[in-house]
C-alpha cells in the first residue's frame, strides 16, 4: 500500500493493504453509516421477534391450554430455529458474502411474524416460531460482520463500539415491543385482550418489510471479504463508493492477480476455531455467551412471567415494569457499555457485569415473594440485572464472538457461538417455567450460578478482543 503523490490516493496492491487501510481509516462516507444503521436495524428485528411473545405467553398458555412444559417449548421454538440458522448462516456468510445473506434473511421475519399471528393452535405457533428463529440465526452473523468490517480498529466509531451497539439496539427493540403492548392493551376493549399477543407478534412483519426495502438501496459487500476472495477491484470500488476513501488499484496487482483458493465457508473452519491460535479465544467467547445467556433468558426474557407469576402483580404493572426495565435500564446500560468499551475493555466490563448480576439474583432469592416496599426492591434488582447485562456480558458476548477472529473466520465464529448459546437458551426457556412453578422465587438461587460461573471463567482466561488487529495477525500467518 502506498500513496500516489499525483492523485493523493492510496494504491491497493494486496488484500493486506485493504485490511490495513480500513483498520486505520474505517469509513468516511454517509453510505457506510447507513450500512451500520441497517445492520443495527437487523438486530432490532431480531430482538423484537425474540421478545414479542414474552408478555403474551401467559395469554397463549391460557388460549391453548398449555402446561408448563409446553409453554417452555413454545418459548424455545425460536431458539431451536436460531441454532439451525446460526450454524448454516455462519458458514454461508463466509462463503457467499455478507450482502447476499443480509438481503435474504428478512423474508423469514415477514413470513414467520404473519404465521405466528394467525396460528390456530400451539403446533402452528411452534412451527412459525422455528422459522422466525432461522431468520435470527442467519441475520446475527452477517450483521456482526458488517458492524466490524465497516468500522475502524480503534478510536471513536471503533469496531468494539459498533459491535457493542448491538446491545442498546436490542433493548430499545425489546422496550419498543412492550410500548406497543401497552398501547394495544389500553386501546383494545378488555373483551379483546386475548388477541393482544397476536397483534404484537404480527406487527413484526411491518418493520421487517421496511428494513428489507431500504437495505436494497444502501447495502454493499464488505471490501475486506471481497479482498480475501481475491476480488481487489470489487474491494476498491466499495471503499470508494461507500467508505469515502481515495483509493485505486495498482494495475500490476490487477493484471497479475491469480485465482485465490477459497479459504472461507467450509465446515472444516468450525474445527479451526479450536486450533492453537483461537482455542482460548473460542473458550472465552463461549463462556461469556453461555453463562450470560442462561441468566438473560431466565430473567430478562422471562421478566413478564417473573413479575406476573412470582411477584403476583397484575397485567398493567407487569407491562409497565417490563417496559421501564428494558427501554430504560437495558438501553441505558447498553449505551454506557458503548461509551466505555474503548477505555475499559470487554473483559473488565464483562467481569463487572457478571458480579452485579450475581448480587442481584442473590438478593431476589433472599427476598422471596415480595410485598409492599419489597416489590420495588425486587423489580429494582431485575432492573440492575438487565442494566449489567446490557453493558457487560450481554454486550461483550458479541465482541468476543466477532472480534476474536479475522474476516475469513468471522461468520463461522459468530455462527458457532450463536448456535451453542441458543442451545443453552433452549434449556433455560424450557425449564425456567417448570422450575419457577415448582420452586417459586427459590429459582433465583439456581440462576445465580450462571453469572458466578461466568465471573470465574473470565478471571481465569485473560483474552480481551478490544482493539486487537486479528486480520493483520492472520495475514502474517
Amino acid at each position: 500500500m502506498s500513496l500516489d503523490q499525483k492523485t493523493s490516493s492510496t494504491v491497493i496492491r494486496t488484500a493486506r493493504d485493504v485490511h490495513a487501510l480500513l483498520a486505520e481509516k474505517g469509513s468516511q462516507g454517509t453510505k457506510t453509516k447507513a450500512i451500520i444503521v441497517l445492520a443495527l436495524g437487523g438486530i432490532f428485528m431480531d430482538a423484537y421477534d425474540f421478545s414479542s411473545l414474552a408478555f403474551g405467553i401467559t395469554a397463549v398458555k391460557e388460549e391453548f391450554g398449555l402446561d408448563p412444559l409446553m409453554t417452555g417449548v413454545v418459548n424455545a421454538a425460536i431458539m431451536v430455529g436460531s441454532v439451525v440458522g446460526a450454524i448454516f448462516g455462519g458458514m454461508l456468510v463466509d462463503r457467499f458474502g455478507r450482502y447476499k445473506l443480509f438481503m435474504a434473511d428478512m423474508a423469514f421475519f415477514v413470513v414467520a411474524a404473519i404465521g405466528c399471528a394467525l396460528a390456530p393452535n400451539e403446533w402452528v405457533l411452534i412451527f412459525f416460531r422455528f422459522i422466525m428463529g432461522i431468520g435470527v440465526g442467519l441475520d446475527l452473523p452477517v450483521a456482526m460482520a458488517f458492524l466490524a468490517e465497516f468500522s475502524k480498529l480503534r478510536g471513536s466509531g471503533s469496531r468494539s463500539q459498533r459491535v457493542n451497539a448491538w446491545s442498546p439496539a436490542w433493548y430499545i427493540a425489546t422496550g419498543f415491543g412492550y410500548l406497543l403492548v401497552l398501547a394495544v392493551f389500553l386501546l383494545l376493549p378488555v373483551a379483546q385482550h386475548d388477541i393482544l399477543w397476536r397483534v404484537v407478534v404480527g406487527f413484526g412483519a411491518v418493520p421487517a418489510i421496511v428494513v428489507l426495502l431500504v437495505r436494497r438501496k444502501y447495502m454493499a459487500e464488505s471490501p475486506q471479504w471481497l479482498a480475501d476472495q481475491g476480488d481487489l477491484r470489487g474491494a476498491v470500488d466499495v471503499m470508494r463508493s461507500h467508505h469515502g476513501l481515495e483509493v485505486e488499484l495498482d494495475p500490476d496487482a490487477e493484471s497479475a492477480r491469480t485465482k485465490v483458493k477459497a479459504r472461507t465457508g467450509h465446515w472444516r473452519q468450525y474445527g479451526e476455531l479450536f486450533a492453537a491460535r483461537y482455542r482460548l479465544r473460542t473458550t472465552a467467547a463461549l463462556c461469556v455467551s453461555v453463562f450470560s445467556t442462561f441468566g438473560y433468558n431466565a430473567v430478562a426474557y422471562g421478566t413478564p412471567l417473573i413479575i406476573a407469576m412470582l411477584f403476583q402483580q397484575g397485567p398493567l404493572v407487569t407491562i409497565l415494569s417490563a417496559l421501564v426495565i428494558n427501554l430504560g435500564f437495558g438501553a441505558a446500560g447498553g449505551l454506557l457499555g458503548v461509551a466505555l468499551i474503548n477505555r475499559v475493555g470487554a473483559r473488565r466490563m464483562t467481569i463487572i457485569g457478571f458480579a452485579i448480576q450475581a448480587a442481584s439474583l442473590l438478593v431476589l432469592a433472599a427476598v422471596g415473594i415480595p410485598s409492599g416496599a419489597l416489590v420495588i426492591i425486587a423489580i429494582a434488582m431485575l432492573a440492575a440485572f438487565v442494566f449489567a447485562q446490557a453493558g457487560g456480558p450481554g454486550a461483550n458476548l458479541m465482541s468476543y464472538a466477532t472480534l476474536s477472529y479475522p474476516t475469513r473466520l468471522r461468520g463461522v465464529g459468530v455462527g458457532f457461538n450463536e448456535a451453542v448459546k441458543r442451545v443453552f437458551s433452549i434449556v433455560s426457556l424450557v425449564f425456567f417455567p417448570v422450575l419457577a412453578a415448582s420452586l417459586s422465587t427459590g429459582v433465583f438461587w439456581i440462576v445465580a450460578l450462571a453469572p458466578l460461573a461466568g465471573l470465574v471463567s473470565l478471571l481465569v482466561i485473560k483474552w480481551d478482543p478490544t482493539g486487537k488487529d486479528v486480520d493483520a495477525e492472520d495475514q502474517l500467518s
